[in-house]
């Protein structure tokens, strides 16, 4: 049964409207110019010796002997960031910006697929934008790096809104519900983040049932040790990063009983929802959190059915940018589980001062010691707000995401050009469809083209 009565025509631009003239990805122009610019959208590629990449921290490759010691040797930043820029036809030419990872591969999608739906549209039609793209690669993506393509796209469209219209983004989602934002820290050095005014630390979890009852007791010991150290009330977390069984997180949790641990992350793969059902239902002493490796309001929706977690942690570029962000708050405050995304400073920011269900953000501690406050993208923006005694703030009068792209410091390739057409062993590449005309009326032609013929 069908309750459409009636077609729905196309939405096609007004003339005059402000449309999005083109879309750009790019890439750092190697992994080096990345990790010495500190890592970019993904805060694992970092230079040798960085406390997120080489101290003991468990993680799904454990179990391997080889692979144990340092989290480079698996590849977990292999892809590295993609940058999407959007550009809009105004006379000020207004550019919006949103970062994911994924690297050249997330480029080729962005530039290559996704583009259809996004240049010769208007940026007002974020919702339409976002379900063409979602529908258009449900045959190969639903979940991963198609997803965190799209996140990028969504979050420079929102970006290039609020700077069109001249306000914030959290203004376009319904303003504030708090004047500042707490934050936590997630660190190697809990104590340190106490004394830099932090409201809780979360510290990675150094091994996994691969180690054995030698490991749990190295883990035990150091949550005792940070106990210790932060003193009994300092909010103390663990991060287990998809590392653990279910058997042994419970061993886990109630070992650390007595150390008053607010909540145990990611101990499952993400996809174990029956686990986390299990692990939730045993355990009484601690949160159960989970959500950085989920995607869009279905795997979200899964986890609380399931009745799977205390608190819900997606990354808002990772999971589907601003627009499902913000599907995921609502659905989860049906339900009354709080949500404190996962990193993704300015982007997560801007969602968690809109909505009481939000009380937290977290903020990774960045340097290579976990003994100073640098921001979370690196060198990507020249002026990412940083957390002061504790809390980060977002002004009235910077609109967007209220930030800017540092080009001068950054050395970033545009890898793929578009494809239009294969004849035969020769492939044609496009120019931009912004050098097709200035003129409003070619729009008409030009949003045709890229959405109905390509």
């Amino acid at each position: 049964m069908s309750l459409i009565f009636g077609p729905h025509p196309p939405v096609m631009p007004r003339k005059g409207e402000t449309l999005i003239k083109e879309i750009r990805a790019y890439t750092f122009s190697s992994s080096s110019e990345e990790e010495s610019g500190g890592g970019g959208a993904d805060c694992h590629r970092q230079s040798s010796g960085h406390w997120i990449v080489d101290s003991d921290i468990a993680n799904p490759m454990s179990v391997y002997a080889e692979y144990r010691d340092s989290r480079t040797s698996w590849g977990i930043g292999a892809l590295g960031s993609v940058i999407v820029e959007v550009e809009l036809d105004d006379e000020n030419k207004t550019t919006g910006v949103g970062i994911s990872i994924g690297g050249d591969a997330a480029c080729f999608i962005v530039e290559n697929h996704l583009s259809r739906f996004v240049e010769g549209q208007s940026p007002v039609n974020v919702e339409l934008i976002y379900d063409q793209m979602w529908r258009s690669t449900m045959n190969y993506g639903r979940k991963g790096i198609a997803i965190q393509a799209i996140s990028a796209i969504d979050l420079a469209i929102w970006d290039a809104l609020g700077k069109l219209r001249g306000v914030p983004v959290f203004e376009l989602l319904g303003g504030k519900t708090k004047d500042k934002i707490p934050c936590y820290a997630t660190t190697s050095r809990p104590d340190l983040a106490q004394e830099m005014g932090f409201f809780g630390a979360k510290f990675p979890l150094p091994f996994g049932p691969a180690s054995g009852e030698i490991g749990m007791q190295k883990n035990i010991e150091m949550v005792k040790k940070w106990r210790e150290a932060v003193g009994p009330t300092f909010p103390l977390m663990i991060d287990c990063y998809m590392s653990l069984s279910v058997p042994y997180a419970i061993e886990l949790a109630r070992k650390c009983e007595p150390y008053n641990v607010k909540w145990i992350e990611e101990t499952l793969p993400p996809d174990d929802y029956d686990g986390y059902s299990e692990l939730k239902k045993a355990v009484k002493t601690t949160l159960i959190t989970t959500g950085e490796h989920e995607y869009t309001r279905y795997g979200f929706k899964t986890l609380l059915e399931k009745k799977c977690v205390d608190v819900l942690q997606p990354d808002i570029t990772w999971c589907g940018g601003m627009t499902e962000a913000r599907r995921i708050v609502a659905l989860s405050s049906a339900y009354d589980i709080p949500v404190i995304p996962h990193g993704s400073s300015i982007y997560s920011y801007h969602l968690q001062i809109c909505f009481p269900s939000c009380p937290m953000a977290e903020f990774l501690v960045m340097s290579p010691k976990a003994d100073a406050i640098v921001s979370f993208f690196g060198n990507l923006f020249l002026d990412e707000p940083l957390p002061k005694d504790g809390y980060v703030e977002l002004p009235h009068d910077k609109p967007g995401f209220g930030v800017t792209l540092n080009r001068e410091g950054l050395n970033m390739t545009r890898p793929y050009p578009r494809i239009i057409a294969d004849k035969g062993a020769s492939l044609v590449l496009r120019e931009s469809y912004a050098s097709k005309s200035k003129e409003q009326d070619m729009y008409y032609e030009i949003f045709n083209n890229c959405r109905f013929k390509k």
